[in-house]
């Protein structure tokens, strides 16, 4: 067998290397062209062929040739004598014969029919190998326990014996026969170690047993139990310390000195093999006793010993299979459809061919993933590859290494690979936007070459190889900044304008940055991801950081250009320029590291000199644009039906106008707070131009269109007008808080002082503001003035008919109402709510003063103020208009209340007032507090089968003197109150207490009285305490109110409820205080009305409250 640590030499070096193409293949040739490679390949083999010479004079077809003979023509030899000589099954899905393998590597090798026929008689007529079968003992488990102490010291005996033609298994006896291997003459029987006092022996041994044919040979294991001679005093002791062995102990009496026990056996076809077993397998009994005799763990492997070494011209195995290999791996790839990257996979008969080559040359599976990662790592370089191809074998290699020692050589080849392809790594990491593009097939790929860098620091293959300090962290960052400056100069000689106008170096400029502008994004949002996950690199950060350093230097080298030499059409070409700069620069906001200044933190103070330019551009367009709609505008509601707009169309084009001003503002975000502050002031007093400007050209708009229209049409543009207006004062409400007055004070708060702020933004608008409502309420006012008039007039008619009896108050009333309704419908539809409300409001406010002033020239007419309130109730409803008119806060003005309160007591007749009068001192009773002139009490009840009402009337307390005598002579008298409803009823008095102010009565009275005019309004019990006088009237103590509904059964309940005592505080009236008894006094004609007048006036004139 060929030694497997020959090193690689430079001939083998050379198979890794795919041959130059032809460009006429020879004929017959099955080759399949292979696939262009990627940009990516062809940057790595630019950077790997940089620095070699390349003999240009060599004819292409000479060399593959030359590469035929040489490399593929040996390696094809060393195929076809596998083939020949493949011993076991591969470990692929489907079995292969012998001619699908030559047809196989026919086509990868690309030989033709009559160099194929050449090359099999060559390998026909070679030596035959010895084939030989490698067995790894590794352990067994749960086998028997053969000795007293229940263990076993187990060995095994390895053999290979042929089938005999007549018999199977290797004997002919009926018996059962254990010692089949023991006993055997006929092969090489190898024996391992004895493992002591065990069930569960590790052996961990290699034997090779050769063997001639594999079709009859078996391979044979058996296990036995050493058994050693030992004295009596022996056995005694074990038989002491364990008394279950006593059965074994009679055994081995019966036995010969020094006879071994049979453990179990294993029978292994060597056809039935495949090329590598690595299993547990059961140990088999030769009788039934025991059946479950435990398992053991075997590795076997069929290789070819002292294999016919002039097939490739003493090359060793590793480069051969590391030739077969990237010939196999070159062939499948130019045979894919699709432009996909190689995943790892050969077809099943590379795969067969690979392992088969790999066994019979005893090259261990540490070498033939090493063999795989130089392979593939190179092929990398040059064709698609999928770099999880790599990853795999990387973890390959780490789990191999300390599992097996590398000879030198292939020590000194993995350290050289793994450090090229770093490098390698390194370069298309540097090149990543090039390469990877920010698509969801390329990123991931990006992703995967990063962790195999990774993997390839941390695998201990590497950091024992490569000494030296090697920080992947720091050679990915400095590969990133390197790549961004390359990739910052290819962009800038990219854009590099032809002449030198300095118009064209801006354009150049904004179109760099924009470029800037899209990697930064990249980098934030997809790169970063990668790399963060990958290597832990915040590459956003790094990228970031180079890029703003060159970005400053390229923006002060144009600007610098620009110096003094501003204009109008220079400064419109910077402001993209400042926006995206802008753009980048709050992209800071996601750096993980701030450890310097970053130099593009004052940027704007570059553009100092185009800001009056700008914010002249943005006046000057916006005023044009206003101009051109005023001057279009008809003076029109957009829109009429179920959702009118109501203003016209330059009331729109205005709001839109605005909006670059409020916009510019936003795209500015200049950071100095005063500069800003300025800006500021600057915007709002352009904007605050435009209004009042807008709101000439709308008035003189109105004049021009109005010569030639008729009233209504004049009207009906003059509503518009106003409805623009106020349009316009809407969007400049919402001013302050579209440019964010909130965020600059709190930003100038250190630097401008609150007076100052509010003396100079707000003002200027309020100002403006002010402008806007002048002019929407002088033009409401002309609206409203003709209105006015003809309510007027309508009123005063509508007062004047109370004298012409055939008309009523409703149809008095009519003609004002159609006119409202006409010319209120009218402003309604052509004016939006605010100024409808504005029109509505001063309209009726006159109407209540119209009302006022007419409720002042009668004084007792009842019919007249009749009429006048229910115009007010009619209008009050006109206004209102079922919520779609003024709000009702806006209607009930204290002027309002004051003349409602007045034209409602006007308009009842006297009784209703006596009524309300009544009302009101009941009220008074209830809410008045003290007894400063004493109090009654009173039993009362109602009793509704007899309608009678009972009152009985206790005592009184706390009387005041009015006698001389310092004392007074106290009786109660009682009427039912007011005498319109009880007309039949008389008063009633108890008797005259003398002397005594707090008089005990218990006197009863009764009042036969119905329900109903109990229930009415202000009916109540008159409580009234006099002092008797002889000589002249009685004096008044005072007067307690009762309402009749207090009583009980008045108010419900059963049909003779239960008397109630109450307690009632005496009162004095108050002179001059009861409106009602003025309107009473006033009115002459009605006598019961005059003389309740009267019976109150002298009740007033004893009053203690006079």
């Amino acid at each position: 067998m060929v030694p497997v640590q020959d090193g690689a030499s430079t001939q083998g070096e050379n198979l890794l290397l795919p041959p130059k193409e032809s460009h006429n293949e020879s004929a017959g040739s099955t080759r399949i062209r292979p696939r262009q490679s990627s940009p990516a390949r062809r940057i790595g083999m630019t950077r790997k062929l940089k620095g070699k010479d390349f003999k240009d004079s060599e004819n292409p077809e000479e060399s593959e040739k030359r590469h035929k003979e040489k490399e593929l023509k040996p390696l094809y030899k060393e195929l076809l004598y596998t083939i020949n000589h493949s011993l076991g099954r591969p470990h692929t899905k489907e079995r292969y014969s012998a001619k699908q393998f030559q047809d196989y590597i026919r086509e990868a090798f690309s030989m033709t029919e009559a160099e194929h026929k050449t090359l099999s008689e060559k390998v026909q007529s070679s030596l035959v190998p010895i084939y030989c079968l490698v067995v790894t003992v590794k352990q067994a488990k749960g086998i028997l326990g053969k000795d007293i102490s229940g263990f076993s010291d187990p060995y095994c005996l390895l053999s290979i014996l042929y089938e005999d033609k007549d018999s199977h298994g290797g004997g002919s006896s009926n018996k059962p026969q254990k010692a089949v291997v023991r006993d055997s003459a006929k092969g090489q029987v190898l024996q391992t170690t004895i493992k002591k006092q065990t069930l569960n022996p590790i052996w961990d041994e290699t034997f090779k047993l050769e063997f001639e044919d594999i079709s009859n040979a078996n391979f044979h294991i058996e296990m036995w139990d050493k058994d050693e001679e030992v004295s009596l005093v022996q056995k005694f002791d074990e038989f002491r310390t364990n008394i279950h062995g006593l059965k074994r102990m009679l055994k081995d009496a019966k036995k010969e000195k020094g006879q071994d026990d049979f453990l179990g056996y294993i029978v292994l076809k060597l056809k039935d093999l495949h090329c590598t077993e690595d299993t547990w397998y059961n140990l088999e009994p030769r009788t039934e006793t025991y059946p479950d005799r435990g398992q053991c763990h075997l590795q076997l492997k069929f290789i070819h010993k002292e294999r016919d070494e002039n097939l490739s011209a003493g090359r060793s195995p590793y480069v051969n299979y590391c030739g077969i290999l990237q010939q196999f791996v070159q062939a499948h790839i130019s045979k894919q459809q699709d432009s996909n990257p190689w995943k790892g996979e050969l077809c099943g008969e590379g795969t067969a061919l690979l392992e088969y080559y790999a066994n019979q040359n005893d090259i261990s599976p540490f070498l033939q993933d090493l063999a795989k990662w130089v392979a593939y790592s190179k092929l990398y370089q040059n064709l698609e590859v999928d770099s999880t191809v790599l990853f795999q074998q990387l973890t390959s290699i780490e789990y191999h290494w300390c599992q097996q020692e590398l000879p030198h050589q292939q020590k000194q080849e993995l350290g050289d690979s793994l450090h090229g392809f770093l490098q390698y790594g390194l370069c298309l990491v540097s090149k990543y936007r090039d390469i990877y593009p920010p698509t969801p097939k390329t990123t991931p790929r990006l992703h995967t070459l990063l962790r195999v860098l990774v993997q390839i620091c941390k695998t201990r293959a590497f950091q024992k190889l490569n000494p030296a300090q090697f920080d992947l962290h720091v050679e990915v960052t400095d590969a990133v900044v390197n790549g961004t400056v390359e990739w910052f100069n290819i962009k800038k000689g990219l854009h590099q304008p032809m002449t030198k106008d300095l118009l064209e170096n801006v354009s150049a400029l904004s179109r760099l940055i924009g470029e800037v502008q899209e990697d930064v994004r990249l980098s934030k949002d997809v790169w970063n991801k990668v790399f963060v996950s990958a290597v832990q690199l915040d590459v956003f950060t790094v990228v970031y950081q180079k890029l703003d350093s060159l970005l400053a230097d390229e923006l002060r080298a144009t600007l610098s250009q620009l110096e003094n030499q501003m204009d109008q059409p220079l400064a419109n070409s910077l402001f993209p320029v400042y926006l995206t700069l802008q753009a980048i620069h709050k992209d800071k906001a996601f750096l993980q590291k701030r450890g310097k200044l970053l130099q593009l933190t004052n940027f704007h103070e570059d553009f100092r000199d185009a800001l009056p330019y700008w914010l002249n551009k943005a006046f000057s367009t916006t005023m044009a644009r206003v101009e051109k709609a005023v001057q279009v505008d008809q003076l029109q509601p957009l829109q009429t039906g179920a959702v009118p707009i109501k203003h016209s169309s330059s009331a729109v084009d205005i709001a839109a106008c605005l909006h670059p001003v409020a916009q510019l503002w936003e795209q500015l975000s200049w950071p100095d707070p005063e500069e800003a502050f300025m800006l500021m002031v600057k915007l709002t007093e352009d904007v605050c131009k435009i209004s009042s400007t807008y709101c000439q050209m709308l008035k003189a708009r109105v004049k021009e269109l109005s010569v030639n229209s008729d009233r209504d049409s004049a009207i009906k543009m003059l509503c518009v007008v106003v409805n623009d207006l106020e349009h316009l004062h809407t969007v400049l409400t919402r001013l302050p808080q579209r440019l964010n007055w909130t965020g600059l004070r709190e930003r100038t708060q250190n630097v401008i002082g609150e007076t100052q702020f509010q003396n100079t933004l707000p003002s200027q608008l309020q100002h403006t503001q002010s402008l806007l409502n002048r002019e929407i309420r002088s033009a409401v006012d002309t609206l409203g003035k003709k209105l006015k008039t003809d309510i007027e007039t309508h009123v005063r008619n509508m007062a004047s008919r109370q004298r012409l009896p055939s008309r009523d108050t409703e149809e008095a009333v009519v003609p004002l109402m159609k006119y409202l309704e006409k010319e209120l419908k009218y402003m309604n539809e052509n004016l939006v709510q605010e100024n409808f409300n504005s029109l509505l409001t001063p309209l009726w406010m006159n109407s209540v003063k119209i009302l006022h002033q007419m409720s002042q020239l009668e004084d007792s007419n009842l019919v007249y103020f009749q009429r006048l309130l229910y115009t007010l109730q009619c209008l009050e409803q006109c206004f209102y208009a079922e919520g779609n008119g003024l709000p009702n806060e806006t209607l009930h003005t204290e002027e309002y209340k004051a003349l409602r309160v007045n034209l409602t007591q006007n308009s009842l007749s006297s009784n209703q007032l006596i009524e309300k009068f009544f009302e009101r001192n009941v009220w008074e009773q209830k809410v008045f507090n003290g007894e400063k002139y004493g109090a009654v009490t009173l039993i009362t009840s109602y009793k509704r089968s007899e309608e009678k009402l009972h009152v009985e009337v206790l005592n009184a307390v706390n009387l005041i003197p009015l006698d001389s005598n310092g004392s007074s002579d106290p009786f109660v008298q009682l009427s039912l109150e007011p005498r319109h409803l009880f007309p039949e009823v008389e008063s009633r008095s108890t008797k005259i207490k003398n002397c005594d102010l707090n008089p005990l009565f218990e006197e009863s009275f009764e009042f036969r009285v119905t329900l109903e005019k109990c229930q009415s309004p202000g009916a109540c019990l008159l409580v009234t305490v006099l002092d008797h006088d002889t000589l002249r009237s009685d004096d008044f103590e005072g007067e307690a109110f009762l309402s009749l509904k207090a009583v009980p059964g008045v108010g419900g309940g059963p049909q003779n409820p239960e008397p109630a005592q109450i307690r009632l505080p005496l009162m004095h009236p108050k002179p001059n205080s009861e409106n009602t008894l003025r309107l009473l006094e006033a009115r002459k004609g009605e006598k019961e009305a005059q003389a309740f007048v009267k019976l109150r006036r002298q009740r007033e004139k004893k009053s203690q409250e006079a």
